[in-house]
């Protein structure tokens, strides 16, 4: 008898300790843990240039999040440099979009300030041809060349406007990972 006893106070003891870690984890280290998770560094540079582009900053911030993970000298196998990941050829093409009269070296996409001023030129530009955050980050992600082809083909776009499928798994699985770490960043950071 006194061995069940015992077994039931360890087990109810154990109940205890469980349920008082979940506590302290939803109450006490899940925000802190998730706004770890979900940074925002650069929020200068995010907010004033999405501000200018007319862009809602925390898809800026998801945007820095998927491609680069906040890291300014990453490099993609395609050769996209920075925060966002931008390619010398869409630098380029950027650059002739703005009212500076600069055009930089690649070597500057390493910049923060740089690559978030053209990557939002870039992402703005996307969801004012689209009309649509989903399909401007489908075309960030896999070109808007594509992206329009895929509008003109009935297999994926009914209208011409929305892309019902994307045919790229990998495109896919981007705009949605965008999405939903933009979603995140509502939910952690409330304006």
């Amino acid at each position: 008898m006194r061995r069940k006893v015992r077994i039931r106070s360890t087990v109810l003891a154990l109940l205890v300790l469980v349920l008082c870690a979940a506590l302290l984890w939803q109450f006490v280290f899940k925000e802190r843990y998730m706004k770890l998770a979900y940074p925002q560094k650069y929020a200068a540079y995010v907010r004033t240039y999405a501000a200018q582009s007319n862009l809602d900053p925390y898809l800026v911030f998801a945007v820095v999040r998927t491609e680069s993970g906040f890291n300014p000298r990453a490099v993609s196998n395609i050769g996209a440099l920075g925060l966002m990941q931008l390619t010398p050829d869409t630098f380029t093409w950027a650059q002739s979009k703005t009212p500076e009269e600069e055009f930089l070296a690649k070597e500057q996409l390493y910049d923060p300030q740089t690559n978030i001023h053209y990557g939002t030129v870039v992402l703005s530009a996307l969801v004012r041809e689209f009309g649509r955050e989903d399909t401007a980050l489908a075309a960030y992600h896999a070109g808007r060349t594509q992206v329009k082809n895929w509008l003109l083909d009935m297999r994926y776009s009914h209208d011409g406007r929305t892309l019902y499928h994307i045919p790229f798994s990998d495109t896919r699985a981007y705009v949605k990972r965008v999405l939903a770490t933009k979603a995140m960043y509502h939910e952690l950071y409330p304006s």
